[in-house]
């Protein structure tokens, strides 16, 4: 986990270098600790779940209901399920934004990020989230 500062005085935490279920589940703990502006989750595909792969991304979305980011952002086809459980968790559906490539959230988050808001970026390395990070990096 790396701390970085974003654009418009944001923190960034990039975990985007691997993911499990354990490995989201505390990061997004860890997200929800964090006291200040917005709390952003923006999760990708755990990759190599083989045919547990939605049950684990279902569970993913529990934790997020559970732990309440302002705002949940989802890249890729199993983060989907990930989207849908927390809405059916309780997470209000226009809090949720489920895209399926890495273009379209980096545009969504360049609209949202406000001085002091917390961005967790997380995904299977596969999924090449680095390029989010890259994007919102503060200069």
């Amino acid at each position: 986990m790396e701390i970085i500062k974003g654009i418009n005085n944001s923190t960034i935490i990039n975990d985007s270098y691997n993911a499990s279920y354990d490995s989201m589940k505390a990061a997004i703990e860890y997200l929800n600790e964090l006291k200040g502006g917005k709390r952003i989750a923006v999760l990708g595909d755990i990759l190599e779940t083989g045919k547990f792969g939605e049950e684990i991304h279902r569970k993913v979305g529990e934790e997020v209901a559970k732990n309440k980011p302002e705002i949940l952002i989802t890249v890729g086809e199993l983060a989907k399920y990930i989207a849908e459980a927390a809405n059916k968790q309780g997470m209000e559906k226009e809090k949720i934004f489920i895209y399926d490539t890495k273009e379209k959230a980096i545009g969504k988050l360049k609209g949202i990020i406000e001085p002091n808001d917390f961005v967790l970026i997380k995904a299977s390395n596969s999924m090449k989230f680095e390029e989010i990070v890259k994007e919102i990096i503060g200069n």
